[in-house]
């Protein structure tokens, strides 16, 4: 339905209004008629159409009825087509006429301005990547799917000035060419009759539950850095367009400040209104608005099936041959690799709780965002100082209390794209450790998990990891590339199976194997005295059913069959508060770079020279085309309750799939 406007007409003067393209007028016959008056024809000149609605019925004018009856239920309607050369171009005549009266007893005139609706062009969906081809955008709504429609927002969170000391979207400057290349263009245009503007007014604005959400430019016909001025956004809720004699339209630059979070859905609406000038000393009446919608773009994980693009690990005081061994690794994978020295790590190690790497993107640009976790420990500073940079965004979320193990980002992981019951879910689903069903244990900060679930588009889902130490869910599962199904694997620690290898390994006559075989003044369980030890056994039989527990939750949540999961052999033993840490190093807490996996070695009995619990992982993984490193870890990670994975972290490619095509 078209935006219509009600028109109230005078028979002692002219009246004179626009009729903004694509819009109705509404005329008010009846409130204007002369007394005496029970009866009215209606004639405009040829840049205008009239309907006459009369019983229900429209009639286009002109036509074979010359008067209509004087009545509530009477109602004319206009439209203009084509835009006005000059103000007031156009005419629409009421003419009154009495009982049986062939003289008009009284006339209304009606001056028409026909003005282009003030449309809003947006940096949208429909155009080819790396392209900003402008999309016209004039629904008032934002939809997904491959059919849908709405422009995007980047929230402006990298640093592209050097000199800066704050990100891009806590300032009201641009600093850079590079600054307005993370933001999406808004046209405004406005064509017709200049001299309309001496009477009214164009103006930009904004909700004020949206003003906090964006910011916007406005550089006027230069160039100059220095000419863009800061004119929406914060405490600015509206502006003031100035249309110039020269150019049609007015580019806008508009940039997110905020993700979506449990208080803002992520949509932010613009509108332009047209406002009409009364006599002087009364306020603008507004005869036309536009509105449309923008929705920032979420903050999106990468699963380890996405290609690797940067490794990240810490040097510490005794960890040299570690981060040799990930290197070497990462340099056979083609993947560079970011030590981040002591000096600004401070003795801390775990880079994978501290920081999770994702993106955010738009169809004119996309960028890394690196999350940072509560945790602030040692390298509290290495996000903002080191990898906040030009085309490297940041963000965090605060948290009220002191932040738990389970806030740490071991404990944030995702799926590979999956399907359940017919739901797709093709940028995955993020997985985080929670306290349940255990009553009063450790949770994830409802800060956190509210902005996790506020991206929409990696639906999460809770798994039960409070049973652990650390409590991290990268201590029971990872996940990695495969060839065939849905092209990965849910690797799943296991208790069972590493009982079995054993009791496989007893049976053959290796009772006597000992573990940690070169690993000074490390106690060497044999196998035998491993399957005797009641104690260990029954710990491990409860910490199966934990994870048993999540094993159906990610079977039935990410649409999993058996045949997806594979059940790496991994023991536990529980600490002075009855939870687990691993025995031995945790295989299932890897590297993965592609093809290339960087498992803890898990020194386990040596069976004909070899580790049985290598040989028994490289027969699971190798027939995948996967190529396994088992690297020691011991002493500088898993004797502190971390391993490979807790100590590395990885900037992955994006995911192919655009997330505005996603069906919510």
């Amino acid at each position: 339905m078209a935006q219509q406007r009600r028109v109230h007409l005078c028979t002692q003067r002219p009246t004179s209004t626009v009729c903004v393209l694509g819009t109705e007028l509404s005329l008010d016959v009846l409130g204007s008629a002369p007394k005496d008056a029970v009866a009215f024809h209606v004639q405009g000149t040829p840049g205008v159409k009239v309907y006459v609605v009369h019983e229900t019925q429209s009639v286009k004018l002109p036509s074979s009825v010359c008067r209509w009856p004087l009545a509530a239920s009477t109602e004319v309607l206009l439209t203009m087509e084509a835009l006005s050369k000059d103000v007031g171009d156009e005419k629409v005549r009421i003419s009154y006429f009495g009982e049986a009266s062939g003289v008009p007893v009284g006339r209304a005139m009606l001056y028409l301005t026909c003005h282009p609706c003030p449309r809003r062009r947006l940096t949208g969906r429909r155009h080819q990547p790396q392209r900003v081809a402008p999309l016209w955008c004039p629904q008032a709504t934002w939809t997904w799917g491959p059919d849908g429609h709405g422009a995007i927002l980047l929230v402006n969170c990298d640093r592209d000035d050097p000199k800066s000391r704050v990100m891009d979207n806590r300032d009201t400057a641009v600093r850079s060419y590079e600054d307005l290349k993370d933001m999406s263009q808004m046209v405004l245009r406005t064509r017709g009759p200049r001299t309309i503007f001496t009477g009214h007014r164009l103006v930009l604005h904004v909700d004020f539950g949206d003003a906090d959400k964006v910011g916007v430019f406005y550089g006027g016909n230069s160039v100059s850095l220095e000419e863009y001025k800061h004119v929406l956004g914060g405490e600015k809720l509206a502006y003031a367009v100035k249309p110039s004699r020269h150019q049609e339209e007015s580019i806008f630059f508009v940039e997110g400040l905020s993700f979506p979070d449990a208080s803002f859905s992520g949509l932010v609406s613009f509108h332009v209104t047209l406002l009409e000038s009364p006599e002087k000393g009364l306020l603008e009446i507004p005869i036309f608005t536009d509105t449309v919608v923008f929705r920032v773009a979420p903050w999106i994980m990468t699963p380890n099936t996405l290609a690797p693009l940067e490794v990240f690990v810490c040097s510490v005081e005794d960890n040299e041959d570690f981060v040799a061994a990930v290197s070497a690794m990462a340099e056979e994978a083609k993947c560079p690799v970011t030590i981040c020295p002591l000096p600004e790590n401070r003795n801390d190690r775990w880079i994978q709780d501290e920081v999770e790497f994702g993106y955010v993107q738009a169809p004119h640009k996309t960028f890394p965002v690196v999350f940072d976790s509560p945790r602030d420990l040692g390298l509290k500073d290495f996000p903002v100082k080191s990898i906040l940079g030009p085309d490297f965004g940041y963000v965090a979320r605060d948290v009220l209390k002191d932040a738990s193990s389970l806030d740490s980002f071991g404990n944030l992981e995702v799926s590979p794209p999956v399907t359940v019951g017919g739901k797709e879910y093709p940028l995955g689903r993020i997985l985080i450790g929670s306290s349940f069903p255990r009553f009063g244990g450790r949770r994830m900060a409802r800060a956190v998990r509210d902005f996790l679930f506020a991206q929409r588009v990696q639906a999460p889902v809770e798994l039960y990891s409070d049973w652990l130490h650390v409590g991290h869910v990268d201590e029971f599962l990872s996940f990695i590339p495969a060839p065939d199904r849905k092209g990965f694997r849910l690797l799943l620690a296991s208790p069972s199976a590493c009982y079995q290898l054993f009791k496989e390994k007893q049976e053959q006559g290796f009772g006597e194997a000992a573990m940690f075989q070169g690993l000074q003044a490390v106690p060497k369980p044999t196998i035998n005295e491993i399957l005797a030890n009641e104690v260990l056994r029954k710990f491990n039989s409860y910490v199966q059913n934990c994870i048993s527990w999540n094993r159906d939750i990610l079977k039935r949540e990410l649409g999993l069959a058996e045949q997806d999961i594979i059940d790496i052999p991994q023991l536990f033993q529980g600490n002075e508060q009855a939870r687990a840490n691993a025995f031995f190093p945790d295989m299932v807490n890897m590297l993965v770079l592609g093809r290339h996996l960087g498992i803890p070695k898990p020194f386990g009995p040596l069976v004909a020279g070899q580790c049985c619990l290598e040989e028994r992982v490289r027969a699971l993984l190798e027939p995948l085309g996967l190529s396994c490193t088992f690297i020691n870890d011991y002493f500088s990670y898993h004797v502190l309750f971390g391993d490979v994975h807790c100590g590395t972290n990885v900037r992955r490619k994006p995911f192919a799939f655009k997330w505005w095509r996603m069906v919510l």
